[in-house]
């Protein structure tokens, strides 16, 4: 039985993060600029005139939730495009006929995104500083669970790499759904502002219980309890690699 292959999972994730360096503007210093408006807009411009939510000063109440969107984002279109490259150019067929197994391409393409997402949210913590005093109350949870997310979104940005057949694919789930529900989910306020039925349609919301979980780990709060955000959190990376595993077994869309 043929063990884990190191070499080969190292240069799949490799490749994948020198792509983002050759990019660098576009991957990392984009996002950066684009939160640093967030900051200067909602923090500084509207955060003044904002009442203290649950005892945190509105700028640094959002800094969960704009730290949530970047990784969301940028895990979800840095796994999709990784994988979706080969598939476009034809190099996948080379991938599929090396002996290479699925925990190693799954490793390398994933590990990639989701190391690039972590050193971004790092970048945009740091740079959080230069415009709000926040703190976190529960730093080693707080680093656990943006792996977390990183992990399972880059794992969901992997299926649908696999699943878009075009660039304008590509781009709809990313665009025209996850942005919307985060920008819905609690990003920029606390759900409990919220007037009834608005309020009970909001937990319908999957990204109200990431936000919430992440913001629980900066000041030990959040709209709903933090074992129901963890827990999702859980079960929604189990689907992701229950689905992966689906793909490579049957080859579906990858073979065709």
């Amino acid at each position: 039985m043929m063990g884990f292959n190191f070499r080969s999972m190292r240069a799949i994730y490799q490749r994948e993060l020198y792509r983002a360096l050759r990019t660098a503007f576009q991957s990392i210093l984009a996002p950066v600029l684009t939160t640093s408006l967030y900051f200067i807009v909602f923090g500084a411009a509207i955060g003044g005139r904002m009442p203290d939510l649950g005892g945190v000063d509105y700028g640094a109440f959002i800094v969960p939730g704009l730290l949530l969107l970047t990784l969301l984002s940028e895990s979800t279109s840095n796994a999709s495009f990784g994988i979706y490259m080969p598939r476009f150019t034809g190099t996948i067929y080379e991938l599929l006929s090396a002996p290479i197994g699925v925990a190693e391409t799954l490793v390398g393409f994933v590990g990639a995104a989701a190391t690039k997402s972590l050193i971004l949210a790092a970048i945009i913590l740091a740079t959080a500083t230069l415009f709000v005093d926040y703190s976190i109350a529960h730093p080693v949870l707080a680093v656990f669970y943006i792996m977390l997310v990183a992990a399972s979104f880059s794992l969901f940005g992997f299926i649908l790499g696999i699943w878009a057949d075009s660039f304008e694919k590509l781009g709809i789930i990313p665009q025209l759904i996850l942005l919307p529900l985060t920008f819905l989910g609690g990003t920029f306020y606390s759900i409990d502002m919220l007037p009834d039925p608005w309020r009970a349609a909001a937990l319908f919301n999957p990204i109200v219980y990431l936000v919430s979980g992440l913001r629980w780990t900066f000041y030990g709060s959040a709209d709903v309890p933090i074992e129901i955000s963890f827990g999702l959190t859980l079960g929604f990376l189990a689907i992701c690699v229950a689905i992966i595993t689906f793909i490579f077994r049957t080859g579906w869309r990858l073979r065709a």
